[in-house]
This record gives structure tokens, sequence and C-alpha cells, in this order.
């Protein structure tokens, strides 16, 4: 990985949450590029054991560790096996997150033919236990793992925890209510964080992605011969510079929001990396 400039973070502690997936794990290579030990952390212990040493294997410092953002018994154990080895916390990402099926409707318009239709999902007939679903494992799943690591930040000269949320925070997108609500209040808790941790040098603030291609998203975007969906058609018809991300471009925020040097007087921001999609009217 090449980054598009250089940031010292040389014997830095850093933690990436769902660490495993797409976008983390870039941000996870990207934070290692920086001289930063990173422990990467997922439900999926292999996938963090695989990007760990994709890490390693380029020269830098990481390990994998199986936890359970929803479980703050496994986030302490993961606190102590990093704490154990390699000291205290000075970065924490919060990347675990995602949405469910269970919290989305079929279509983007109701219509109240379709209440007869066991085919389409209405707003009537969304799960509570999922939509409760999409709401812990975003917003929970930010907040426990910050007060597992943000211990290990307090008073130090330069600590800084950066939350994902989305763009569908900002104008919430069709047919994913629960996951729009819930990335809204990612983008909420971070500015009440900001505030919160404002005298003890903690620095809190989020990046908003666009829309990137990952596997969790793929089926949504692409057809079973790799074409856009109607979807994708509708997402790019919408974003100005008429193509998706690509991760990479996200890194170039991170490392910003990271440096002291470059942001250290910015507190409680939510970023955009969205190739135009918040400002364009639909005009």
């Amino acid at each position: 990985m090449k980054l598009p400039f250089m940031i010292d973070l040389k014997d830095k502690v850093a933690v990436v949450t769902g660490g495993g997936g797409v976008l983390c794990s870039t941000f996870a290579e990207a934070i290692a590029k920086t001289g930063a030990k990173v422990a990467v952390l997922d439900l999926n212990g292999e996938a963090a054991d695989k990007v760990a040493d994709a890490i390693i294997a380029d020269g830098g410092t990481a390990m994998g560790i199986s936890a359970n953002v929803l479980e703050k018994e496994s986030l302490e154990n993961a606190k102590k096996i990093i704490n154990d080895k390699w000291g205290t916390v000075d970065i924490l990402l919060n990347g675990a997150g995602g949405n469910n099926p269970k919290g989305s409707t079929t279509k983007d318009y109701f219509d109240p033919k379709d209440l007869d239709d066991e085919e389409i999902k209405t707003f009537f007939d969304l799960d509570p236990k999922g939509v409760e679903f999409v709401f812990n494992l975003n917003f929970l799943g930010t907040l426990l793992p910050t007060q597992v690591f943000a211990h290990d930040l307090i008073g130090k000269a330069d600590a800084s925890i950066i939350n994902i949320s989305s763009m569908n925070a900002f104008t919430p997108l069709t047919r994913i209510p629960a996951y729009s609500g819930a990335k809204a209040a990612i983008s909420n808790f971070t500015q009440w964080l900001a505030v919160h941790f404002s005298k003890v040098g903690i620095r809190v603030n989020a990046i908003a992605p666009g829309f990137f291609l990952t596997q969790q998203n793929r089926g949504l975007l692409l057809d079973e011969n790799g074409n856009y969906t109607e979807r994708s058609k509708k997402i790019l018809s919408q974003t100005p510079m008429d193509r998706f991300g690509e991760k990479e471009e996200l890194i170039g925020t991170l490392l910003w929001l990271l440096s002291k040097d470059a942001s250290g007087f910015v507190n409680g921001v939510v970023v955009p990396v969205d190739g135009g999609f918040s400002a364009y009217s639909g005009v």
C-alpha cells in the first residue's frame, strides 16, 4: 500500500474494530504504514488474523484478535492482550457496523396493495429484533469499545478516536431505515463524545464514506453478471463524480484526522468522502 502522504505514528498503539472488513482492513493497513502497532479486532478471528498477517508481511506490526463489539467482557479481554504486549492504546477506530435485511423494506415507497403480498416487506413488516440488531451493532458497537479503550487515551498528548458514519446519516436512504437511523446516531455520538472528552486531550471525529463497493453491498450494487443494478444507477445519478469510491480514497482523510500536526484543532466533525453526493441537489 502506498500512502498519499506520510504522518509519523511510530510507537503508537491503534485498535481497529471491524478490522477484517474491506474498508477497515484498508484503514488498519494504512495506520500500520505510519509506524503504529495495530490491533485488528473482528468477530471473525480468521479474518482479523489474515489482515494482521498481511500487515506483518508488509513490514508492519500487528496482531489479530477475535472480539465481539457487543460484549464488554470480550472487549476487556482484547484490551488486556493488547496492554500486556504493547502497552496502552493511543488510537481507536470504531469500524464495526453493518445492516441487516430484517431492518430494511423491499421497496422505496409504500403502496397499500403491498400489504397483501407476502413477498414484499413493507414498513409495517419490519422486524423489531432486526431493527434492534442494526442499532446495537452500529451504536452500541461504537459505544462499548469506546468505554473500554478510551480509558487508555485519557490525558495523552495525541489521542484520537475515529468513528465511521455514513452518507445516510445526513439524509436517510430509501429501504434502510434502521441503518440510516443508526448511522445518524453515530454522527451525533461523535459530536457528543468530542465535547465530553475535550478536557482530557481526546479528539473524536468521524468519516462518512459515500458509496464504495464492499462485500456487504456487492449483491445490492452489482447483478450476477457484474453489471450495475438499478439501485447502483440511481446512486450514480446522484453522485457528480459518476462512480463508486475506491477504498484507498478514504486513507487521506483518515491520516489527516489522526495527525495532530495536521488537524490538532479539528474535533467533533463528520467528514464526507462521497464524490459530491452530499453536495448535489439532484437538479
